[in-house]
């Protein structure tokens, strides 16, 4: 289709706006350069504070969660029902007050800021190399962007993570170092138990060597790092993919004029989401995100609070899963998932709302 500038003289060829276009419209003609360094500072920024706000809102149920998770001793009682959580809650404030339901927070804070900046700016760039325009939008992108994300992101912050938990874990603090520096002390000494095969135990009474593991070091920081990998990819590929697929089912002509607003930074800019419909579609994420991983989270819970449970010896991610399918069926693997669900639903509605209302402050 054709039309004739009266005043130029010359003809000009009408197409539909894609992602190139509508990116000069709402950058004041200039196209957006996502690995331009003013860009990604302000990325990470909007996802770090995002990452922070959402963890603070749901800090106590994330300390009973870990104590469910790792089968700590003195709240295993507590488990299996919502009941049980607020005893728990209540116990934790009775003994140590409100800093104990938040025990363990502060390193929480030192991890999720880098994580969530990671996390949320690996997803723009990636996002950018494999969906450059809209003819490339597919579900398989988006979910392969955003677990790209989410393993860039965990491989980088996963030792402060490991101290986190077992900060949340430890509930009595007699023979047991509080501080920071004293718990990576402690982590980084830990020794796995010997393992000696004798001669006697076995059926041909000949001797099987043991394979030497690590007895302490950084390689201590990284317990538990083969199921979080395996974990986080469902976990970060889900929870973007169904955002944005949210996102857009939200965005439908038949939706958008009560689920969108004009984004007040920018009147030529695309629409924004109205805060309710942008928890929703965050909420969602969450949902199916902690459905899709919380087996493997479990594992991972178990296996990076072995130096303080049992004897030490640190389980592979095949043995601590047999050990949770031996003490609970395939119930283990689920245990704590209705705290899971209490907790990243909001988390994750208010992540990415916090992310998105912050790119539009920030001017990305």
């Amino acid at each position: 289709m054709q039309r004739q500038d009266s005043v130029a003289g010359k003809s000009q060829t009408l197409q539909p706006p894609n992602d190139a276009t509508i990116a000069v419209k709402s950058t004041g003609g200039q196209k957006r350069d996502k690995q331009n360094l003013d860009y990604v500072l302000r990325t990470g920024l909007a996802g770090g504070l995002a990452g922070c706000a959402a963890k603070t809102i749901v800090g106590p149920l994330d300390r009973v969660k870990i104590l469910f998770q790792a089968s700590n001793p003195q709240f295993a009682k507590y488990t299996g029902s919502w009941f049980g959580v607020v005893t728990a809650m209540r116990d934790i404030n009775r003994q140590s007050g409100l800093r104990g339901l938040f025990r363990g927070h502060s390193a929480t804070l030192l991890r999720i800021f880098p994580y969530a900046s990671i996390k949320f700016l690996a997803y723009e760039q990636f996002r950018s190399i494999l969906i450059p325009s809209a003819s490339y939008e597919t579900p398989l992108r988006r979910l392969f962007s955003g677990a790209s994300a989410g393993v860039t992101s965990v491989f980088i912050t996963y030792p402060l993570e490991v101290i986190r938990v077992r900060l949340a874990f430890e509930t009595k603090n007699e023979s047991r170092p509080s501080s920071l520096k004293g718990i990576c002390k402690t982590i980084y000494h830990e020794q796995p138990a010997r393992v000696s095969t004798s001669a006697a135990s076995t059926p041909l009474g000949a001797a099987v060597p043991v394979i030497p593991t690590p007895r302490s070091g950084i390689a201590n920081f990284y317990r538990g790092f083969s199921s979080t990998l395996a974990g986080m990819l469902p976990y970060a590929g889900m929870s973007f993919l169904t955002h944005d697929t949210a996102g857009d089912w939200l965005r439908l002509p038949a939706l958008a004029p009560y689920t969108t607003t004009p984004n007040p930074k920018n009147a030529s800019a695309p629409p924004i989401l109205k805060y309710w419909a942008e928890l929703i579609a965050g909420g969602f994420a969450g949902l199916v995100s902690q459905t899709a991983s919380y087996p493997l989270e479990v594992i991972r819970r178990r296996m990076q609070v072995g130096g303080a449970v049992g004897d030490g010896h640190r389980l592979g991610m095949a043995e601590t899963a047999g050990k949770v399918w031996k003490e609970r069926g395939w119930r283990g693997f689920f245990v704590g998932l209705g705290i899971g669900y209490f907790k990243v639903v909001p988390m994750a509605a208010v992540s990415f709302y916090v992310y998105e209302r912050g790119k539009v402050i920030l001017g990305v």
